[in-house]
């Protein structure tokens, strides 16, 4: 962003510990980097950063003790918004907001940008960690992902292999995942086998249809040069050239895990993700993702990326959620 002279950004002392005014580029520039939902997005800053905002035209008054904080997010969020050539969608406001990129500039961060369907944005880390992933995913064959629900696992990972198609990096993509039942005993399934393991695929698809549209994976699903199917059907194949992920690892056996990646052929990169904390498995069952984090993590030629709460990306509320389940209950709480 064009920025004003230091002195127009003011410091002062009056109505808090600390003041300023950030100044925009233009009027429209707020309304850009809010989507159109000003109040309710700076009312989400002012309590992030425990600050007062009040905004006219073309710059908002800062005022509290976290006002440099705020003007340093503001900032960002322009850069952001210039960058992308674009208004900016509320949840990115939202994750800039909560927490930023945890210490990486807009900068690094669009410069490991990942290039998706012409018809999609480009798809950017939110967390140093999602950072380090992307970067894992660049120069290792294969990468396990690691950490609690809404932390990008999956969604990185299939930003990446659409990326690597659509350069030419690989021929096909190849996306799998346990057939595990979430809790539940779901009994007779009707129809086809397609029919009966969609259910358990469609979160797979859900992560599709943001880097791709409707059409261009109904497409290259047609042509098979896109695959989603169970794990079970991995057995007794070798992928050549595909980029390969593996989701919901934590519900693998130790057996399934050793198969799936020894599906691996030449030319082919291998992703897998999992949330150890969210097991389908049996009481007692080993699970073939914790199997082989100790089996394989003295081998350099895999990298594996551990996220936590801090890294996600999904709505405000679903770290407080992690967070409160991981802790163990208080004393005399009810069950």
């Amino acid at each position: 962003m064009t920025q004003v002279p230091v002195a127009e950004h003011q410091k002062m002392t009056i109505g808090g510990p600390a003041s300023g005014r950030f100044y925009f580029e233009g009027a429209e520039s707020l309304r850009q980097i809010c989507s159109g939902d000003e109040v309710r997005l700076l009312r989400l800053a002012e309590e992030r950063f425990g600050v007062t905002l009040v905004s006219r035209g073309n710059w908002i008054d800062i005022t509290g003790a976290g006002a440099p904080a705020a003007e340093e997010f503001f900032r960002e969020l322009c850069q952001l918004r210039r960058l992308r050539g674009r208004t900016l969608e509320t949840r990115d406001f939202e994750i800039m907001c909560r927490g930023g990129a945890n210490g990486c500039s807009v900068s690094e961060l669009w410069a490991e940008r990942v290039r998706v369907s012409p018809k999609r944005r480009e798809v950017l880390a939110r967390s140093r960690r999602q950072l380090a992933y992307l970067r894992a995913m660049r120069t290792h064959d294969v990468v396990f992902g690691i950490g609690p629900a809404g932390t990008g696992k999956t969604y990185l990972a299939m930003a990446m292999a659409v990326s690597e198609f659509l350069a030419g990096n690989v021929s096909r993509i190849v996306l799998t995942r346990p057939a595990r039942e979430s809790g539940e005993r779901l009994g007779f399934l009707p129809g086809t086998l397609e029919e009966k393991v969609s259910p358990y695929l469609r979160p797979l698809y859900d992560a599709l249809y943001e880097m791709m549209t409707p059409d261009e994976v109904q497409e290259l699903t047609g042509r098979n040069v896109i695959e989603v199917a169970p794990l079970a059907f991995m057995r007794g194949r070798t992928l050549n050239g595909a980029f390969i992920i593996l989701d919901e690892a934590q519900n693998t056996t130790r057996d399934q895990m050793l198969m799936f990646l020894t599906r691996m052929g030449f030319g082919s990169r291998c992703v897998v993700t999992g949330d150890p904390m969210q097991s389908d498995l049996a009481p007692g069952e080993p699970s073939g993702l914790e199997h082989a984090m100790r089996t394989l993590r003295a081998l350099p030629e895999l990298e594996f990326v551990r996220f936590d709460t801090a890294d996600v990306v999904r709505h405000a509320l679903l770290e407080k959620i992690i967070n409160a389940y991981a802790e163990p209950p208080a004393r005399g709480a009810g069950k």
